[in-house]
């Protein structure tokens, strides 16, 4: 997401300058609104970084320090005393240097929302907003706490979705060191007892691959790598990602994985906003850039546009195809009860389980197959192998 970089003017006449992180220009603009500032002008950040550069912050530091800064504020301790304890630790310095950045900015005078927004690379939109609604509120230790829940329900998440993709690629892996072994080592030694037999299509198959993994195997994970590269640079174009998306959407095991986890990304993010009172619209806005869905932004857009003109926000949901009925009657009751934050946050737990047990379930299909797919191509390997030798002692 881009950021920007702007320069506005308060209601006073003041003059303010800051950073914004947002889909496009319209969206920047839209959000300054909200604020009640009026733009002055509005450039892009050149946001090209060092291909190594590090993370500032992981998910679960990111979460750690919020709860952190909300227990202070709960015991008492002023932000700006807080703000200094988080920089002063050690376990995450990147992290802290950025907190006693704000520090100074806040000790100038700045809110703490504002401050945050100079750093659209460590505070995403969604803090920026809730952090801001919560200073106007009053209520900021409430929405760091809450940010802190959010960040770590994020971090556990993707723990899951990771741990439970270990194990399969450790069976690829291992399985590709097997292949390459075999084909690359262990039959050429019985290829010269084979040089002057008539032999059968299996075995001349072997034969053929194990020459091309042996002569050209350096050339073909060149050439591997080669597509991998043109896969990455072609699936930035919106076209080609939109259509890898809604292939993957309509997968048969990953289809149902992806959909759900478009849907609870986007259910925590809504309802977390609402529930720190973050206008409708501007919750919508920050939902759909947060998305990381080409699809699910399309459909959160609709969604967005038929709220504004006072219609459900079921109903354009709905018509994308990614929410499930039983998820979308519960959106729709939420929004008749006025308490639809609370749907949304329960919506997006009970979204997680779902997902634990899709990735469960994926994983425990994807083990057996993938053993089974590598003991039957070393099994055709050794009865094409063994089958030219059982001629010969029968010729014998």
């Amino acid at each position: 997401m881009p950021s920007f970089r702007y320069t506005a003017l308060t209601a006073s006449g003041e003059r303010v300058v800051g950073m914004l992180a947002g889909a496009s220009e319209q969206a920047v603009l839209a959000e300054l609104e909200t604020r009640n500032l009026t733009p002055v002008s509005l450039t892009v950040e050149d946001e090209r970084r060092p291909v190594l550069a590090r993370r500032i912050a992981s998910t679960r530091q990111l979460a750690t320090a919020y709860t952190q800064l909300a227990d202070l504020l709960r015991a008492g301790v002023p932000l700006m005393r807080g703000l200094r304890l988080l920089a002063g630790q050690k376990s995450a310095p990147r992290l802290s240097k950025v907190f006693g950045e704000i520090a100074d900015a806040v000790a100038e005078g700045r809110d703490l929302a504002d401050a945050m927004s100079d750093r659209p690379e460590v505070f995403p939109p969604i803090h920026v907003a809730m952090v801001r609604a919560g200073e106007k509120g009053g209520f900021l230790e409430a929405v760091l706490a809450r940010l802190g829940r959010f960040m770590t329900a994020q971090a556990e998440l993707r723990a899951k979705v990771i741990g439970n993709l270990i194990y399969p690629c450790i069976l690829v892996a291992v399985g590709s060191v097997v292949l390459a072994l075999v084909f690359g080592v262990f039959i050429p030694m019985f290829k010269p007892l084979f040089e002057k037999m008539d032999l059968p299509a299996s075995t001349r198959l072997v034969l053929a691959t194990s020459d091309l993994v042996s002569r050209y195997g350096l050339l073909l994970l060149l050439a591997l790598g080669g597509i991998v590269a043109l896969g990455v640079w072609l699936s930035r174009r919106e076209d080609v990602r939109e259509a890898i998306e809604r292939a993957r959407v309509r997968a048969p095991i990953l289809g149902p994985l992806t959909r759900a986890l478009a849907v609870s990304r986007f259910c925590r993010i809504l309802g977390t906003m609402l529930a720190n009172s973050i206008p409708m619209l501007t919750a919508m806005q920050i939902a759909r850039d947060a998305a990381g869905n080409r699809l699910l932004e399309r459909a959160i857009e609709e969604a967005t546009e038929a709220v504004r003109q006072g219609q459900p926000l079921a109903p354009p949901l709905a018509q994308s195809g990614l929410f499930p009925e039983d998820i979308i009657e519960m959106i729709s009751v939420g929004e008749s009860a006025n308490n639809l934050d609370e749907v949304l946050l329960g919506i997006a737990d009970t979204v997680d389980g779902r997902v634990d047990r899709l990735l469960s379930t994926a994983v425990k299909l994807i083990e057996p197959v993938m053993l089974m797919a590598l003991a039957v191509v070393v099994g055709f390997v050794a009865m094409s192998l063994i089958l030219p030798m059982t001629r010969i002692s029968q010729n014998l």
